[in-house]
Formats: structure tokens, sequence, C-alpha cells
């Protein structure tokens, strides 16, 4: 089997990202026919046993095409009128489409500051896993009407990179209105070479992807190249496709070469846990009993209130804590699900009484194994 069927046949769970001119029809307004065929093909892909988050652009080209302005403003708040005219179309579109295959959507709207505050970044995560497993698609997309300069994510190749790393999926798909990258630009250049394979980390991709895009979104190869890097940094191989390739995402998902995939030489455990390890300061501490470690060492389990003794310090929900056995070894770090305050509460609890101690309930677990490492 070819490297490529290889990476993509084990994939459990993927983000496809769609650009503005496919879902859109260059600007013409939504194309309902496409949102259907991807529909139709994320429902066999769930039968599959495949999760798909969808990461979509085209709020502000269908926004632009509703309020009858002849090109893309370049004013923020006209930008940011046109994602909320354009949000509505896209998101009834979707559900439109996904209604046939008794599949439920979500939209979800998200900022440069959701994805770097840990905490919105873990109620990010916990949503997104919900939802996941409820059979139900997430539609993502940025929310261009509160962005300003600051706190924009700039373009959705970007967006689904992060939510790529987010839910530490296995696949990246990027469909876009060309075949792939070249490693030079084939409008300029009539020799360009076309690559099927290449790593994400090639010092020369930037170069090779040089050019812009199409007139209707932001992005261009350049973009695409970048989030291909960044999904590579949680271990996750990127797909960079035709989005008008039929049947596209069924025949990748099946190990059918097309496009250009970029690999990542990480494993996502690894990532991750690289990742965790590397943050020098914890803003406190769990101390565990022997019956907790022994489930965090030898089963990799997730931190559950039932097995802590002890909480140290002063931190909130998805901040980084260490854990640490009754002598005072540390045996692992990860990102919190409640605030010390809340988990002097709950200390030796089961997981089904935090309710009746809280009110409420974040997650049964203080820290999942997924934001978890070990030492």
């Amino acid at each position: 089997m070819n490297k490529k069927g290889r990476t993509l046949n084990n994939a459990k769970l993927i983000v496809v990202k769609v650009g503005s001119s496919l879902v859109t029809s260059e600007g013409r307004g939504i194309d309902q026919a496409a949102l259907n065929q991807w529909a139709t093909q994320i429902a066999q892909l769930q039968k599959n046993g495949i999760d798909v988050v969808f990461v979509s652009s085209g709020a502000i080209a269908e926004g632009i095409k509703r309020l009858g302005w002849p090109k893309r403003p370049t004013a923020l708040n006209e930008l940011q009128a046109a994602a909320a005219v354009g949000q509505m179309g896209l998101a009834q579109a979707y559900e439109t489409a996904f209604h046939p295959h008794n599949i439920h959507t979500a939209q979800i709207l998200l900022t440069h500051e959701d994805l770097s505050n840990r905490t919105r970044y873990l109620n990010a995560r916990s949503t997104l896993r919900m939802l996941l497993s409820k059979g139900i698609v997430p539609i993502i997309n940025e929310n261009d009407t509160v962005t300003i300069d600051e706190i924009k994510l700039g373009d959705n190749d970007t967006l689904g990179a992060l939510v790529t790393n987010l839910v530490d999926a296995d696949i990246l798909i990027i469909l876009t209105d060309q075949k792939g990258l070249y490693d030079s630009d084939p409008r300029k250049n009539p020799r360009a070479q076309f690559i099927n394979c290449i790593e994400a980390e090639h010092p020369e991709l930037e170069k090779m992807a040089g050019g812009a895009g199409s007139g209707v979104g932001t992005g261009g190869m350049y973009t695409k190249v970048r989030a291909a890097k960044r999904a590579a940094l949680s271990g996750a191989s990127t797909v960079v496709a035709s989005g008008h390739e039929e049947n596209i995402l069924v025949r990748l998902m099946n190990g059918e070469q097309i496009g250009t995939l970029f690999t990542s030489s990480h494993s996502r455990v690894a990532a991750r846990k690289q990742w965790l390890l590397g943050h020098v300061q914890q803003a406190g501490s769990i101390i565990v009993d022997e019956g907790a470690e022994n489930a965090l060492i030898q089963g990799h389990r997730s931190l559950l209130p039932v097995g802590c003794v002890r909480v140290d310090g002063h931190f909130h929900r998805g901040e980084l804590v260490a854990v640490l056995n009754t002598e005072g070894k540390e045996i692992a770090r990860g990102l919190v699900n409640y605030s010390s305050g809340e988990i002097s509460k709950i200390l030796r609890i089961p997981s089904e009484y935090i309710a009746d101690k809280l009110g409420y309930v974040n997650e049964p677990e203080l820290i999942h194994r997924d934001n978890m490492a070990h030492w």
C-alpha cells in the first residue's frame, strides 16, 4: 500500500476545510448542490466509523452577495456586517444539506481568543467532543462579526489547522479550487511540477507556495502550506486537493492519491505530550492516593476526584497543574477541568456526586487522559 493510503486509511477523526470559492460558486451565492454532495460524503464516512469536523468559509462572500455589493469591501465593519448576514444563509444551507441523511449539524463560531485562552480552549474542546459523540457534524467558521485585527485568525486555513490541533484530529483535508501544490506557480511557470507528497516541515514549502489565491477568499496556497505546518505540530497530516473532484472525501479516505499530502514526522501522542511536558511553570498541584497513581501510570486513565487527597495552589479551569503522589513526586501534569476551589470541595468524591457538591458538572474527570502527560 502506498504511503498516502497508510496515512489516511487509519484515520478516525478528520477536519475538512472548504474555501469560499467552493462554497459560494466563486462568490455568486451559496452552491447548495456542492454542500449536498459534501453532506452525502460525510454521511458515508460516518457509516465507515470516521467522525468529521467541517470548517467552512463563505459567510462573508454570501453576505456580500445578499447585500448586493459589487466586490469584497475592505472596511472591517462592512466585513462584519456581511458576515452577520451571510452566516444566516450558510447555517441554513448546511442544515438543509444534511437533513436527508438524518444528521444534525451544529454551528460553532470561533475567534483566536477562544483557542489561546485555556478555559475557552477546554470549553470548545469539550463541546466538540460531545457533538461528535452524538453523531452531530460541527460546522465551524471564524466569528467574523466580532473579530478585530488583534484577534482575527486571518483565514480559515489557519482556523482549520487550529481546530485540527484542538480536537486531536488525524487528518486535515483542505478543499480548494486548486489541484494541490506545485514546486512553483503553474500560472507563471508552464514547467512547474506537481507534488504528490512532501513533508510538512520541508524548508522550501513557503517558497513553492508563493502567490495569491482567488479574489473571493483571503487564502492562497501559502496559507495552506502554513496550515499544514501548524497541523503537523500535533502529528496530523494534511491533504490539499480540489473540491471539484467527484466524491473527493470518500476517495481520499479509501486511500486514493488525490492532491498533495503533507506528512508529519510527529506522532499525535508524542506531540501532545511534548507540548504539555514542555511547560516549565505549573499553576498548582493535585496530590493523589496510591490507587489513582496506579490508574494513571499503569492504566493510562483519566484523573478522577475520588482518588485525590489534596490540592495545593490557586488555579483556574484550563490551567496546567502537576499531579503528585503521596511522597511528593510528580507523576504527571495536565490541563485541569476544575478550579482549585472547586476541587477542594470534591476531593474523594465519586464523579457521579460532583453535581451534588457543586451544583453542576464540567466534566466527570479532573484531568482527561487526552490532556495529560506522564513522566
